[in-house]
């Protein structure tokens, strides 16, 4: 095996250091780089886990000291930074020590009879990504998100999903038209319409449709769909939150379709 290339950089000025700026400040700079910025060892490893190979790796020079043995090797190109450099590179409060920048995954058709979650419109970074751990979680994976959804190769969508996005087929920005090509029953929640979850056969494999955090799904998505279900809530809330709903949803399907 040839030795990595290993470059050190000490300018904030560097152009690649700019670049990876832009991916950690600029929420779609990913759509345009065609790279994603995966911030700490705990994403990093998630990725190599599913067979994802960084096209370049950056590590500030503390933790290079020590790590350079066990990281080196993943990577065809290496760079060190100061610590203050990289922590220009996080939007944490207490920024990790290194980071792979990787390929953007190519967007790809809709599986017809694929297990699936729909995100229609779905705002909060947070529940994104957390609707993504579910749906890795639980069996689905694939995952459509209409136009208006928050872009899923964030950064807030990424630290949410903790490595959930690298064992999922992910297409993202699509219109509503793209569900056509569904052949799987498409199943919305509500708070007040449909049947009780807990009381329906649940068809597999199906799609989830998982509407906006204030309006719910569009009514062009619900006239899609076969079933309608609410979730039994005894203690009185008006609703619940779309990735909680989500949790309760996709066990139900994982769980019915174990029996």
């Amino acid at each position: 095996m040839t030795s990595p290339d290993i470059q050190y950089i000490s300018s904030a000025s560097n152009a690649l250091l700019k670049d990876l700026r832009r991916l950690v400040q600029d929420n779609t700079a990913y759509r345009k780089q065609g790279r994603i910025w995966l911030e700490g060892d705990h994403l990093c490893r998630a990725a190599l886990a599913r067979g994802v190979r960084p096209e370049l790796a950056v590590y500030a020079e503390s933790f290079w000291q020590s790590a350079a043995a066990e990281w080196s090797v993943h990577s065809p190109r290496n760079v060190v930074v100061a610590d203050a450099l990289f922590a220009a590179l996080s939007s944490l409060e207490s920024p990790a020590r290194m980071g792979f920048a990787v390929p953007l995954p190519a967007q790809i058709d809709v599986v017809p009879g694929a297990a699936t979650v729909i995100l229609d419109r779905v705002q909060d970074a947070g529940n994104v990504g957390a609707i993504l751990r579910c749906a890795a979680a639980f069996g689905f994976p694939q995952v459509i998100a209409i136009k208006g959804t928050a872009a899923l190769w964030s950064q807030k969508v990424l630290r949410a999903g903790m490595g959930a996005h690298f064992g999922l087929q992910l297409m993202e920005g699509v219109d509503e038209s793209a569900l056509e090509a569904l052949r799987v029953p498409i199943i919305t929640t509500s708070s007040h319409i449909g049947e009780l979850l807990h009381r329906i056969h649940l068809p597999w494999p199906c799609a989830w449709a998982l509407g906006h955090e204030g309006q719910g799904v569009s009514a062009q998505i619900a006239g899609r769909a076969a079933l309608s279900v609410r979730i039994a809530q005894p203690g009185g809330e008006e609703s619940l939150n779309v990735a909680t709903a989500a949790a309760i949803c996709l066990h139900a399907s994982a769980a019915a379709r174990a029996i």
